[in-house]
């Protein structure tokens, strides 16, 4: 099972919103998308899923395009939550639940699992507008699994959730990748798309402006990052030829470098300045890639 996007433009009047996006997710990949806002990542998500029509461009699940009658094979999470806050969260999930196609008791035993699984059994009969936030999105979440979807699209689904219960939802979107989903999802958080996606697209404008496995993505960027730890002073070191930036805290520093044979010269110039406590060669973060490549001023 493999989703497809082949050249996909979406425009609205003079404004491009998508502008040429190509990519493929296979079954059992999970595939993260980067961005500020306004970079067309739910957009994205809408054209998937039928919401909005490309202008250009071809969208297919399994090699068909994506109707009405595959929609039980799709769980949805929208980053803009849209649950009915009069109706209680039972009788809310059961009808969400037979809009995907499920008997009304297939609905009940799944709900009751999600409850228990994500630790609030004792709302089945609350209104959601009597839960705070977090719990509101968790029964969000149960409505976008609980049909067990072949393809997952989660817009921001980490918004609004503790750490806590973050790990929690994390454990459950790794189990669906495990059984087999294809899953997309969109984050703010450099952090959770390294973690968790093998493949990964920032987008910027529209545009597709980095793409590729987060190994190649990383091995691409063509720089890295030396951390040193020492009881004194490292400012000295900022201006050794290779050193592309700096950061420097309490505990040390840490250098950008544009080739890791300035590594040993940092190592040796530290060692002249004195005894060093750590040292070591990272890999650039999506956080590194992500600023150099769409600016500061959207990490």
């Amino acid at each position: 099972m493999a989703l497809q996007l082949k050249h996909v433009t979406k425009r609205f009047g003079d404004f491009t919103a998508v502008d040429d996006l190509t990519l493929t997710v296979e079954k059992g990949m999970m595939y993260g998308f980067l961005g500020a806002n306004g970079a067309g990542k739910t957009t994205t998500f809408r054209m998937i899923l039928g919401l909005l029509n490309a202008n250009e461009g071809q969208i297919t699940w399994n090699g068909k395009t994506i109707a009405y009658s595959t929609s039980p094979e799709i769980g949805y999470l929208p980053e803009e939550r849209g649950l009915y806050p009069k109706m209680k969260v039972e009788e809310q999930l059961i009808f969400l639940g037979e809009l995907r196609g499920m008997s009304k008791a297939d609905a009940k035993k799944a709900i009751g699992y999600w409850l228990e699984r994500f630790e609030v059994p004792q709302y089945t009969s609350k209104k959601v507008e009597e839960l705070s936030k977090g719990n509101q999105q968790k029964i969000q979440v149960i409505a976008a699994l609980m049909h067990d979807p072949k393809l997952l699209i989660l817009d921001e689904p980490f918004s609004g959730l503790d750490p806590v219960n973050v790990e929690m939802l994390k454990k459950a979107i790794l189990d669906f990748r495990n059984k087999g989903a294809t899953i997309l999802f969109s984050s703010h958080r450099m952090d959770h798309v390294e973690e968790l996606c093998e493949q990964l697209s920032i987008m910027h404008h529209g545009k597709q402006i980095v793409s590729g496995s987060l190994r190649e993505v990383k091995r691409s960027f063509g720089r890295q990052n030396v951390r040193i730890r020492s009881d004194y002073e490292l400012a000295g070191l900022d201006h050794i030829g290779g050193v592309l930036h700096a950061n420097h805290s309490v505990e040390g520093a840490v250098f950008q470098i544009d080739d890791e044979s300035v590594a040993a010269q940092l190592l040796a110039s530290a060692l002249e300045m004195g005894p060093i406590r750590h040292f070591e060669i990272e890999e650039p973060s999506l956080q590194d890639i992500f600023i150099a490549k769409v600016g500061t001023e959207h990490a």
